[in-house]
């Protein structure tokens, strides 16, 4: 599971899960002008709940749903639980650049018949080390992804309601940085990420995780110029 696919994923569904939020909240509000509800928002601008506001915000949706509380505490007990996968694979690992190593510096006093079996030893285990780790890897990626879509469902509503309530129009993800994506820079003052995350993290009720010695991956990396959400482990790959 890559990163590209991970962030096509949550793109995919950032897009269907908001439009279909914003289009049943504006389909339910009321259009009696009594009914409308003023907000101010930024630069005096005011957002009528279920309306279009003006205003262009950015969001960075995979840093959001990763430091969230309760995204980083599931990525982290998946780390956990992948910590004997890890364990295994870096004994083979350590096995497979030991006989390299042996072949390095004996190839030129082995008998023929003795390296080729070397070789061929090197090669079988090469193959199964690889395919053991494509398949980590696919697990690790799909219970990510089952964690982003869990966390997202239950984050876009916060994303809708407060670009209503703050007048923002449109909201881009500066999940990738450019060129990687159209977005070339957001500025400080458009990004809605820590805001969306602190709402989140309240209406979740999950206490932030105890801080470890443990080496976490690195954070996600917004667009040019654009704001960031708190510290969160990167969900692409195995943790190190």
């Amino acid at each position: 599971m890559t990163s590209k696919f991970l962030r096509v994923f949550l793109a995919v569904a950032v897009l269907f899960v908001i439009s279909a939020l914003a289009q049943t909240s504006s389909a339910a509000t009321p259009s009696s002008p009594s009914a409308t509800v003023a907000t101010p928002g930024a630069s005096g601008t005011t957002a009528t709940p279920g309306s279009t506001g003006t205003k262009v915000g950015a969001i960075n949706i995979e840093g959001a749903i990763f430091g969230s509380n309760e995204g980083r505490r599931d990525l982290e007990t998946l780390g956990k639980k992948f910590e004997p996968k890890q364990t295994e694979l870096k004994s083979q690992n350590d096995e497979l650049e030991s006989l390299k190593k042996q072949l390095g510096t004996q190839q030129d006093k082995l008998n023929e018949e003795a390296l080729a079996t070397l070789k061929k030893q090197i090669e079988s285990k090469q193959k199964v080390f690889d395919r053991a780790v494509q398949d980590a890897q696919e697990e690790f990626g799909t219970q990510q992804q089952e964690i982003a879509n869990r966390v997202l469902s239950k984050m876009a509503p916060i994303v809708v309601k407060y670009a209503q309530d703050n007048g923002f129009g449109m909201i881009i993800d500066t999940s990738k940085p450019w060129p990687q994506s159209p977005v070339l820079m957001a500025g400080e003052g458009l990004d809605i990420t820590k805001a969306v995350v602190d709402i989140y993290n309240v209406q979740s009720g999950v206490p932030a995780p105890a801080a470890t010695g443990a080496a976490k991956p690195a954070a996600p990396r917004p667009a040019a110029g654009a704001g960031a959400a708190k510290p969160a482990p990167k969900p692409t790959e195995l943790p190190k």
